[in-house]
């Protein structure tokens, strides 16, 4: 008796783990979610990847993080959206601590750095026109990156909303997708063209909460 009991005890003790509603998440891919307004960007899960081609053999790709600015949203005049954000290049990572270094070195003897130099500029995004169809949208906007302003379109896609629970902050998150490429020599980083390609592939992953 005793050992059934030691065998159905451990099985009655879990039993109101297994029945337990499995926990569901906070976001989901319906615009209805999203009630509008000025978001903030979060800089802890917003993301820009640069992908390169390196001599041809392999993509390489690095991060910008720490992304702050805001999005301003309305879900009934979605063209009448805003986006200004920006990225610090200072905090660029890369998978190879070499290269991180060489991204941040500066120019031998005073000269003109390969890539960003020690004390890069902030990149600095601004919106000028959205125009949106469905749950997709193009977003062209002023790109400044190493000093030099472009026009740059970004094709965007909405990706997720919904609010937190209040034992975690309790707002309001919104987050999309969103691709573009670049030129870097439009932006003055010329070295390794073209063994390394000057063309630069960026992937988006935007966060922003209210």
């Amino acid at each position: 008796m005793r050992r059934l009991l030691l065998l159905v005890l451990p099985l009655a003790l879990a039993a109101p783990l297994v029945a337990q509603a499995p926990m569901s998440k906070p976001g989901s891919a319906n615009p209805a979610a999203v009630t509008g307004g000025t978001y903030t960007a979060d800089p802890n899960h917003t993301l820009v990847l640069w992908t390169v081609d390196h001599l041809g053999f392999t993509p390489y790709t690095g991060i910008f993080g720490s992304v702050t600015g805001t999005l301003t949203l309305d879900p009934k005049n979605p063209n009448a959206a805003k986006v200004d954000v920006t990225i610090p290049v200072s905090k660029v990572t890369t998978a190879s601590a070499g290269l991180t270094e060489h991204l941040l070195k500066p120019g031998k003897d005073g000269g003109k750095p390969d890539f960003f130099g020690p004390s890069p500029a902030d990149a600095h995004f601004v919106s000028t026109k959205v125009v949106a169809q469905g749950q997709k949208a193009k977003i062209t906007g002023n790109l400044t990156l190493n000093g030099v302003t472009r026009p740059v379109t970004l094709d965007a896609a909405f990706y997720g909303a919904g609010k937190m629970a209040a034992n975690i902050g309790g707002k309001e998150n919104v987050g999309f997708r969103a691709t573009t490429t670049i030129k870097r020599s439009d932006f003055g980083v010329m070295m390794g063209i073209p063994l390394v390609s000057d063309e630069v592939k960026l992937e988006i992953a935007a966060a922003f909460q209210k």
